[in-house]
This record gives structure tokens, sequence and C-alpha cells, in this order.
């Protein structure tokens, strides 16, 4: 059976490492990223994930990279992807190699 650690959602990472130790809200965010309340608010409450845009603003606001922000989100999307499909994906046999196979 596949085992899969438990996938964090970026809003997570962004509320407990970032807004959180800083004493920043959401809205503060926002305008800071020249983005709608709502936009942050529902990252940060892990409704939706991160777009580029978003991952740009961040790094940008934060001294980061916008990859470092976008693997989080990969990371995520690819987690749960793999839980979702664990049946389905234990079901594939794996291609053997022509080594293995000769």
């Amino acid at each position: 059976m596949l085992t899969f650690a438990r996938p964090i959602h970026p809003g997570e990472y962004l509320r407990e490492e970032y807004l959180v130790p800083l004493g920043l809200s959401a809205g503060a965010l926002a305008r800071h990223l020249n983005l709608p309340r709502t936009r942050i608010e529902r990252i940060v409450k892990e409704e939706v994930g991160l777009s580029s845009d978003t991952a740009l603003r961040l790094a940008r606001y934060f001294r980061t990279t916008p990859q470092f922000w976008m693997n989080f989100q990969q990371a995520f999307d690819l987690e749960t992807g793999a839980r979702a499909l664990a049946k389905e994906l234990e079901a594939i046999k794996p291609r053997e190699t022509e080594q293995a196979a000769a």
C-alpha cells in the first residue's frame, strides 16, 4: 500500500510561517500585494490554491522566489492527487526495465 505525507496547503504555510509570526492580517497582506482581500483570505483558509500571479507577488514581498511558493502548491496538488488515486495507482503494474525483463 502506498503511504503519503500529510499534504501541507500553501495557505497553511503562509498563515503559520509568515502571517502569524509577523502579526500580519490577510487584509493587510492583500493591500501590500495589491490584491483583493478575499484572495488572500481564501488562500490562508485553504479554500483555494496559489496562482502564479500570487506566487510572484508573495515572492516579491517576502523576498523569496516564485518557485518557493509554487513548489508548495505543486507538492500539495501531487500529494492530494496521489491520495485520491491511491487504489488506481496501486493497480498499475510498473513497466519492467530491459535488464529486469531479460
